[in-house]
């Protein structure tokens, strides 16, 4: 029995792709259309309408036209509504893991979590709704009476990642509408369904029209959405080339942003760690998504000691993962997004291989047998990594680990602060005095210690560098969406 068919029974309904402009949706769209690629079969399965400058400027008239409107509905109504829409995202949070692993080909275990965290920061997100205060900050004679009050911004530009939407979209259109402001979203036009299915929810929860626009597009939506000026602020997660496209457009206006970007995660792992438990953490967080994760911990330094061992460990461990189809709950690894990303893959590491910058120790191929039609990699681990080489500087953004080592504490700090990135690092000791000394050392937006999981809801997540700026998570994250306003009274 095919992949395609073994799951037949359980497959989920993808909802048909339309742009929606306060409250109405449009089928079609100015910019043509894009088939969508399945990447577990490699097969088209739906066409996507793309928006141009004409359904841009539309969403963002809405988003301005319903602001005022928003921003003036009680904390409390918003709060409920928010909290309406958690509970539906967690009744659907099934239809939103199946769809995730049609849209993106993350395996139904990882896209399970996704909606999970998704319905975590729409209900944190809520109850910021209510909660928002300023600051007196003197009410003296000199002075006079001076406090702050906490307001939105206006319409912000939302463009969520195609390797997790749902939780993407709790991350950025939940704080921003709890602010009070109002969104145009758009998501990636490899990876539309999850934000779809998402709008549906927000118009049952009682969001009102026009407060979520949703624009589905490629490069040119992006282009006139982020350039545009009726935009307040641009929240983004990508690439850090698309980055630096999104500031230029943005500098026309002055709009400020949040960047979320890539990544080239550390993860150090000295002698005295529990070395199956760091083995374990290593493998499963590193390869989760099928390494299609900006802080995921795929920079593996590994003290000298030990390194052998660890590589021994990790090679039997990687070589153990059952890849297949994203919908069977035994699949740890499913396909990467596109035949784009596996030849790119590859041929960084046949570069790795050719120029001795490292040598396979598992993986390194395409595999073929049932799952020749899809973009399924073997994972892979390299060996014996040159610190300086293209696969340990760029973001590989698939499902290989690369492996070097270090001899002294100096010596891994130095190579794990080695890149541009600085998104997430990773601790792997048992000894508590190297654990304090190493967290203030580290350029990272976040570390993880002995098995840490790069995100929580209730905590801010960024970056520095190539990594990006801005937070997202924790009241950090709503922050963002956020002015001061001060107010001086005599």
């Amino acid at each position: 029995m095919s992949i395609l068919n073994r799951h037949r029974d359980a497959a989920v309904e993808i909802p048909e792709l339309a742009h929606i402009i306060a409250g109405a949706a449009h089928a079609g769209g100015s910019a043509g259309s894009f088939e969508h690629i399945n990447p577990t079969t490699a097969q088209v399965q739906m066409r996507v309408p793309l928006a141009g400058a004409r359904e841009v400027d539309a969403a963002v008239a809405a988003a301005n036209a319903a602001f005022p409107a928003w921003r003036g509905t009680s904390p409390e109504v918003r709060r409920q509504i928010l909290q309406r829409l958690a509970e539906l995202i967690g009744e659907n949070a099934e239809r939103f893991a199946r769809l995730s692993a049609l849209e993106f080909g993350g395996v139904i275990t990882f896209t399970r979590f996704l909606a999970v965290m998704a319905q975590k920061f729409t209900n944190y997100y809520a109850g910021w709704a209510d909660r928002l205060e300023g600051q007196v900050v003197t009410h003296d004679e000199e002075s006079g009476f001076v406090y702050t009050i906490p307001e939105p911004l206006g319409a912000i530009a939302v463009i969520v990642t195609w390797n997790g939407p749902i939780i993407s979209l709790g991350m950025k259109v939940i704080p921003a509408l709890a602010a009070g402001n109002t969104v145009v979203l758009k998501p990636a036009e490899i990876a539309p369904f999850s934000s779809q299915l998402f709008m549906e929810l927000a118009q049952q929860a009682g969001v009102p029209d026009g407060v979520i626009n949703l624009v589905h597009g490629g490069g040119e939506a992006g282009t006139a959405l982020t350039g545009h000026p009726g935009i307040a602020k641009i929240t983004f997660t990508g690439g850090h080339a698309t980055a630096h496209r999104i500031l230029e457009a943005a500098a026309r206006n002055l709009t400020p942003a949040v960047l979320e970007l890539g990544g080239k995660s550390a993860n150090l792992v000295f002698g005295d760690a529990d070395l199956e438990a760091a083995c374990a953490f290593t493998t499963l967080t590193g390869l989760a998504n099928a390494g299609q994760g900006c802080a995921l911990p795929t920079r593996v330094l590994v003290e000298d000691g030990v390194y052998s061992d660890f590589v021994a460990r990790l090679e039997a461990s990687v070589s153990s993962l059952s890849v297949g189809d994203p919908l069977a709950d035994e699949s740890i690894v499913g396909p990467v997004i596109s035949r784009a990303a596996s030849e790119r893959i590859l041929g960084i590491v046949d570069e790795a291989t050719s120029t001795g910058a490292g040598r396979v120790v598992t993986g390194g191929k395409r595999l073929d047998g049932e799952l020749a039609g899809g973009w399924f990699l073997a994972p892979t681990v390299l060996a014996d990594v040159d610190p300086n080489s293209s696969v340990a500087q760029k973001e590989i953004f698939g499902p290989v680990i690369s492996v070097m080592r270090f001899k002294s504490e100096e010596e891994a700090v130095a190579l794990a602060n080695g890149t541009g990135y600085g998104l997430s690092s990773y601790i792997q000791s048992g000894d508590a005095g190297r654990v304090r000394r190493l967290i203030g050392q580290l350029r990272s937006g976040t570390v993880g210690v002995n098995g840490g999981a790069p995100l929580t809801y209730n905590a801010p997540f960024g970056g520095l560098g190539l990594s990006g700026y801005g937070k997202e998570g924790g009241k950090a994250g709503i922050d963002e969406f956020l002015h001061l306003k001060t107010v001086l009274v005599r």
